[in-house]
């Protein structure tokens, strides 16, 4: 990795210690970075809790989920999630993986998860629900669960995965993360107004929708400067 930009690194090391401060991951879930030379390659740390992790920690991957150099060390079993996604979706530049608790009731209900308010307005672009098949240990372990995977995703930013727990991707690290942290906030929030309102809730339309991710796109280092600073435990 001598030659990825330090900027992404540190990208790295904040997002996974802000997803575990946020409750979005726990001991499990993991979050990656396209290289920013390279683009067939990508950063993921090697598979230890998100919340735990320093620049050390991170290994540099091909396209087909490989280690470029382990040096010994035990990559994440679902790092065909980060691999497959992207192959797939050039655009993509970064992927969170998490079991995230209020989203994972939307993966096994009819119920769509859908944008509540406008911070979570990126859940307009549709939100698809994974299965990986009927005889799996649910977890996205291969490439051609990978590759699966990632086809359902379309041009969706979130997709779940029945029974497990939600893929999210964006532009950058910080967008990945925002979104990350929106999802749960949204599915929280969601499940709550259902229960109060009896079913019945007025979502952001399409329009709303998209105008709200517009505006949404030049604000995200707000949260993200505030969310590093309590999970690295400084405030600069």
């Amino acid at each position: 990795m001598a030659d990825a930009d330090p900027g992404l690194i540190d990208d790295l090391v904040a997002a996974n210690r802000i997803l575990y401060d946020q409750g979005v991951v726990d001991g499990f879930g993991h979050v990656s970075g396209r290289h920013d030379k390279t683009p067939e390659r990508f950063l993921l740390a090697r598979s230890m809790a998100a919340g735990l992790v320093t620049a050390p920690d991170l290994m540099e991957f091909d396209l087909a989920g490989e280690p470029i150099d382990a040096q010994g060390r035990t990559p994440y079993l679902e790092r065909f999630i980060h691999s497959e996604i992207y192959r797939a979706y050039p655009a993509v530049q970064a992927i969170v993986h998490s079991h995230s608790p209020a989203v994972i009731p939307f993966g096994v209900v009819a119920t769509p998860l859908q944008p509540i308010f406008h911070m979570g307005s990126f859940l307009g672009l549709g939100v698809p629900v994974f299965a990986g098949g009927p005889a799996t240990d649910m977890l996205i372990r291969t490439p051609a669960l990978g590759e699966a995977l990632a086809k359902s995703l379309g041009n969706a930013a979130v997709g779940l995965l029945r029974g497990h727990g939600n893929v999210v991707v964006g532009g950058s690290v910080k967008e990945a993360v925002f979104r990350a942290v929106y999802t749960e906030i949204n599915a929280r929030l969601q499940a709550e107004a259902l229960r109060i309102g009896q079913g019945q809730v007025a979502f952001l339309n399409e329009a709303e929708a998209m105008a709200s991710m517009a505006t949404n796109q030049g604000q995200i280092t707000r949260p993200w400067n505030l969310w590093k600073a309590r999970a690295l435990g400084r405030s600069d």
